[in-house]
């Protein structure tokens, strides 16, 4: 009886780790503005000039050009792909899966004018389960340090 409960057990976490893999990705359901989203909260984290979890600078800087430079970052991370959108829209929605059981994360950003520049608003958000764990509030984080360190690199030297 043991040994049908333990491999119960076994085939249950092999087939929700399959299904968690495997299940469909609908990228425009997930590809949502970041200004109207409604707030993840503990399944997630929303940056944005008002009303959100943090907002960021403006950056003087062409909002093409700071989404490129955004996708650039993300595109580095491991275990991470576009599924919607890209820099000619304004909105990247991206998929970034945990490395043991392949949880999807879903991040979606958007360049949008502010004050005399443009910012980035963003949305993180899991997909399954009731809390991410501060994943996506920390992932996010880190993508900004590097994109202001990035923008910071390629500054032109004062005179």
């Amino acid at each position: 009886m043991l040994k049908f409960l333990a491999l119960a057990v076994i085939g249950l976490a092999v087939a929700g780790t399959v299904f968690v893999r495997l299940a469909p990705v609908d990228g425009a359901q997930w590809n949502v503005d970041p200004l109207t989203a409604a707030q993840p909260g503990a399944k997630g984290w929303l940056v944005r000039p008002e009303g959100g979890d943090a907002a960021w600078q403006e950056f003087d800087t062409q909002g093409e050009i700071l989404l490129a430079a955004f996708d650039r970052i993300v595109m580095d991370e491991p275990r991470t792909a576009r599924v919607e959108g890209d820099v000619a829209a304004g909105r990247i929605t991206y998929v970034t899966r945990s490395r043991l059981w392949g949880f999807p994360d879903f991040t979606t950003v958007a360049a949008v004018p502010y004050g005399e520049g443009t910012t980035l608003a963003v949305l993180a958000r899991a997909r399954f389960g009731q809390s991410d764990l501060r994943v996506n509030r920390d992932r996010v984080n880190r993508w900004y340090g590097a994109l202001r360190q990035s923008l910071a690199s390629t500054e032109p030297a004062a005179e």
